[in-house]
């Protein structure tokens, strides 16, 4: 069983960068699609970025695009989130998904593995 952990989150102010990892252990699999999602309480969770295996394609929800950034490491099984200018609404629990196809989508339920999430919280 693949096992995703999430780490990097935290408390920080409106303006603020993280970066937030997410690495990957267990039996691995090759050529597979990584994303982020993040929810807060009372809300589904929602698509916030994704990348395919050799990097050469991404997506972002385009309120995003431009302050977060996704990138993977292939021999670090570890894929990465850049949060840069942090908002308040930014606040949430960030997910960290893989799928077993190369094939990048927003669509939650096309996610086989899932990590636990690490809390980000921006304050003004």
């Amino acid at each position: 069983q693949v096992q995703l952990v999430e780490s990097g989150g935290g408390v920080v102010q409106a303006g603020d960068s993280l970066r937030l990892s997410c690495t990957a252990s267990g039996p691995t699999f090759t050529e597979y699609t990584s994303a982020w999602f993040r929810q807060v309480p009372g809300k589904g969770r929602e698509f916030v970025a994704a990348i395919n295996w050799d990097s050469s394609y991404d997506d972002y929800d385009k309120s995003l695009e431009g302050r977060f950034t996704i990138s993977r490491d292939n021999v670090k099984n570890t894929v990465y989130l850049q949060l840069n200018n942090l908002k308040p609404e930014d606040t949430a629990t960030y997910y960290c998904a893989a799928r077993s196809l190369n094939y990048v989508t927003r669509l939650l339920d096309r996610y086989n593995y899932w990590g636990q999430g690490t809390q980000v919280t921006v304050s003004l």
